[in-house]
């Protein structure tokens, strides 16, 4: 009978230990570890994000059951108490520089997006996470509650988050954008959350294309109409200025044929059909189905400590675990859904078999139909 590494092990096989032992290395605060490492951490906390485990009491139970299937993973013994310290005082930053190196092989083979250009395309949002201020008193939020919000930026390519921070409730989004290194010539969409005529102006001097909404009390003087027969459901197409904008932007409305709802969309990308201005800002629907998909599968909504180190420990993890899925998908070609991958592993996590058996229909050992089976039972 051929012998089989577990389910865990061939998904943790993707990151070279001697890679994270360096990375460790670099991201290290306080003595040495005597009998813990990070691996066993960062192991630990990605089996409980796989696995739907609710505590740390509940993940190192869980270790300790399976513990003659993991003894080849190179995981010590792990007690609640040493993997609430670890998680509180070890820098979170070693699982954001493993989060960039995942990205880097993710990238390599994700799928280009659908649009006509080449060039990268960014989808910008944020989201709200509800926390107790009590417990969680650095994430200040109004007088009695606290939150944090994840700032997220996601590729068009794969779907893949790209950037991401986390800041306390009252964080706005422009001030995250503002800071974003984007490339030149990439594309960015995203709400009218982020309006901010200053941060427009960079973006066009950078060389950087965006599209989002119009506010409906903007101050604009609305020029030529372009020339050109339009498409199915573009109701408008034009040049319009904007206050304090210096360069003239494209303005594109587009008419919602079951509802009838009107959007307007501005942009500077004047080189591209008005359908595909709006087929654009239509993509920017992805990164919330982002957040509703990390939020419903992954523990991003409550956490297993309460320092602010502990928290980003915990959500860099989940978006390692993220792109550990995504890199299956994309390498396997299964034709399966994130969360298909994601169900058939949390049920088969610590299976000895290989890991493209698990997609493939259990074979008919009698060597006729179910329909006919079930005939001569009856």
């Amino acid at each position: 009978m051929a012998y089989y590494n577990t389910i865990l092990n061939q998904i943790t096989a993707i990151i070279p230990r001697y890679e994270f032992d360096s990375l460790a290395e670099q991201h290290h605060s306080g003595q040495k570890f005597r009998s813990f490492n990070r691996w066993s951490q960062f192991m630990a906390m990605m089996i409980g994000q796989l696995s739907g485990r609710k505590s740390l009491r509940d993940i190192t139970d869980n270790l300790k059951a399976q513990h003659s299937k993991l003894y080849h993973l190179g995981i010590k013994k792990t007690s609640r108490a040493t993997l609430a310290r670890v998680n509180e005082k070890q820098p979170s930053s070693l699982y954001e520089s493993l989060f960039h190196q995942l990205l880097g092989r993710c990238n390599k083979i994700a799928p280009r997006h659908k649009f006509s250009f080449k060039n990268k395309l960014y989808l910008l949002d944020t989201t709200t996470i509800d926390l107790c201020l009590s417990v969680f008193p650095w994430a200040k939020f109004r007088k009695t509650k606290g939150a944090i919000k994840l700032h997220m930026g996601i590729d068009a390519d794969g779907y893949l988050p790209t950037f991401m921070d986390m800041t306390d409730g009252k964080g706005h989004e422009i001030q995250w954008a503002r800071k974003l290194q984007l490339p030149k010539g990439s594309f960015v969409v995203f709400d009218r959350g982020f309006t901010d005529y200053t941060w427009y102006n960079n973006l066009m001097k950078d060389g950087i294309f965006f599209v989002t909404r119009l506010k409906s009390n903007a101050d604009a003087a609305y020029l030529l109409k372009r020339a050109g027969r339009k498409a199915k459901g573009i109701t408008n197409d034009q040049q319009i200025t904007l206050k304090d904008i210096d360069d003239p932007l494209r303005l594109v409305a587009y008419a919602d044929q079951e509802t009838g709802q009107e959007y307007r969309f501005i942009t500077n990308a004047h080189h591209l059909k008005a359908s595909e201005i709006s087929a654009i800002y239509k993509e920017r629907w992805q990164i919330e189905l982002f957040f509703k998909w990390i939020k419903q599968h992954l523990k991003i909504k409550t956490f297993l400590g309460t320092s602010k180190n502990a928290v980003l420990t915990q959500i860099w993890i989940a978006l390692c675990v993220f792109l550990l899925v995504a890199y299956l998908k994309f390498q396997s070609k299964l034709g399966r859904s994130m969360y298909q991958i994601l169900r058939v592993l949390q049920m088969n996590l610590f299976d000895r078999r290989p890991f493209d058996e698990l997609f493939k229909p259990p074979c008919n050992q009698y060597g006729v139909s179910p329909q006919k089976l079930l005939w001569e039972i009856l």
